[in-house]
């Protein structure tokens, strides 16, 4: 009897061994992997689609229980740096080459979905009841729906994993099963070693070795390529500022909105700027969301974007069609 229990215990070995991990299996191995260590660190890379261009990021990600998130982003066409960074003080958004931080009180990362985060892939997993889990070509396959609050057209991903539950790639789509994001994951360690100030603001300022960017010039006023229906250009004002230049949109009609277009200021000494709203990526870069506007800065020019009437969705879309292309009116 003893010669069958271990032969059977042994069978259970090898299959487990072989990769033969049930849908339950998976979620509560990766679930140990996070509650066993102190964490994790990861790096990769992010490919974000938009409008048929590609905005492509090299990704570090430290996650120290239970609370702190640090999130380093450089972008490869231009070698840009941005870092999200959560601890006990808030949460910022770091831009060095302009010299300041914005500063939120925010619930990021857990607000919403996080293609980034092991965290935020495991509660997706877990909180789609309706999620679909097939093995294929030696992966385990998840697909399960998303929540983006500032993109709402983002509805579901691809989390793919390998037979031996390494964490490879997530692909997120959108309604019209177009890929606008995807995540390749390089190297994840479940057992890292955290600096003493990995996770202080005024450590990462004093080690982050960027070069503060010359200010830009606004040589050409870049127009949205979309516009809302029954909405136009009414008003153009270009004015001066105190370093630089400021151009004033205003959009009437159904859907009305105001878009400000300026040379980004550097700050001569590094600030942190108090901000209302949440962290969101959009194209090349990170900016700061609120229930009627969005702002981001990209290649040296400040956007900001108002409306009353507006969705977020709206507003994204708007805003994700500015692009360094100069366009007709």
């Amino acid at each position: 009897m003893k010669k069958i229990i271990c032969l059977v215990l042994l069978c259970c070995l090898f299959l487990t061994g072989c990769g033969n991990y049930t849908e339950k299996n998976i979620i509560d191995s990766v679930e140990n992997k996070l509650n066993k260590g102190n964490g994790y660190k990861l790096s990769g890379d992010l490919s974000v689609n938009n409008n048929d261009e590609n905005y492509n990021y090299d990704i570090e990600v430290s996650y120290k229980k239970k609370d702190y998130y640090k999130v380093v982003l450089t972008n490869k066409q231009n070698d840009h740096t941005q870092i999200i960074l959560k601890n006990n003080d808030g949460v910022y958004v770091l831009t060095p080459l302009l010299n300041k931080s914005f500063r939120f009180q925010s619930d990021w990362p857990y607000n919403n979905s996080q293609i980034y985060l092991i965290n935020s892939l495991i509660n997706d997993i877990k909180n789609d009841k309706e999620r679909k889990f097939v093995k294929k070509d030696n992966q385990y396959i998840f697909n399960t729906r998303v929540k983006y609050p500032n993109n709402s057209k983002l509805v579901n991903q691809k989390i793919i994993m390998s037979d031996n539950l390494k964490l490879e790639k997530v692909i997120v789509y959108d309604k019209n099963g177009v890929t606008a994001m995807t995540m390749n994951f390089d190297k994840i360690d479940y057992s890292p070693n955290f600096k003493k100030d990995e996770f202080n603001l005024d450590s990462i300022v004093k080690d982050d070795k960027s070069e503060a960017l010359e200010s830009a010039s606004l040589d050409d006023i870049i127009y949205p390529l979309y516009i809302p229906s029954g909405t136009k250009l009414v008003n153009e004002d270009k004015v001066k500022k105190q370093n630089g230049e400021r151009v004033i949109m205003n959009y009437d009609g159904d859907k009305s909105f105001v878009l400000v277009e300026e040379t980004a200021d550097v700050f001569n000494e590094f600030t942190v700027i108090p901000t209302m709203g949440e962290p969101y990526l959009v194209m090349d870069t990170f900016g700061v969301a609120t229930d009627n506007s969005l702002s981001w800065v990209s290649s040296g020019i400040e956007y900001y974007l108002i409306s009353d009437v507006m969705s977020k969705d709206e507003m994204m879309e708007v805003a994700q069609s500015i692009s360094g292309i100069v366009s007709m009116k």
